[in-house]
């Protein structure tokens, strides 16, 4: 994204370990032109890095999240070191750039936010799966399977799966899986046959 003459990558956020006076130039990104470029990108984390800190810790929720933003606005001046202006006026680039880096993970926190939120909306009236007027039955005798039983069944019904790619989820061979469903199909029923006589 082109943003007052800075381009903020749309990437996730990298976290900066260590001490911040150990910080590198990202070398495995795109290098700029000229052979003083990594002394250049030094100096000027070493002037402005404390500052650009102090930016990103007054505006995002924890420490964490201040050290990503110090992180995607120096991988920033990297990338574009012969962009960045001299002096003071460096300084004033990178908070520029460190705003819309903040500012763009505000806005993906909010996305999530607001999608979790949905979710969980739809989840309160939304049928549990392989939910059906018989459904009550169905889970009862389903319990007292036991757990080998339940999951092939599941799997089989409630996620669509063939038997031979539920075999994969579970670690045994399509072969097994059939046999095993066949006989988890017949005690189900049992259980289901049991279940309705107890119930009347």
């Amino acid at each position: 994204m082109d943003i007052d003459g800075a381009v903020v990558p749309r990437t996730p956020l990298r976290v900066v370990t260590g001490p911040l006076e150990e910080l590198e130039p990202p070398f495995d990104a795109p290098a700029p032109a000229g052979p003083d470029a990594a002394a250049r990108f030094r100096a000027l984390f070493d002037a402005e890095h404390a500052v650009v800190l102090r930016y990103c810790l007054r505006r995002v929720p924890a420490p964490e999240d201040a050290a990503d933003a110090l992180a995607e606005t120096f991988l920033v001046a990297w990338r574009q070191l012969d962009a960045v202006p001299e002096g003071r006026e460096a300084r004033y680039w990178l908070l520029g750039v460190a705003r819309r880096v903040v500012a763009n993970a505000r806005r993906g926190d909010l996305r999530r936010d607001r999608l979790a939120d949905r979710l969980r909306d739809h989840l309160r009236t939304a049928p549990r799966p392989g939910a059906d007027p018989d459904g009550d039955d169905v889970r009862l005798a389903l319990a007292r399977l036991g757990d080998d039983d339940r999951e092939l069944l599941t799997l089989v019904t409630w996620e669509g799966l063939t038997p031979t790619e539920a075999g994969r989820v579970l670690g045994i061979s399509a072969g097994t899986a059939r046999v095993r469903l066949h006989r988890a199909r017949t005690r189900l029923r049992r259980a289901l046959q049991s279940t309705e006589g107890a119930i009347r």
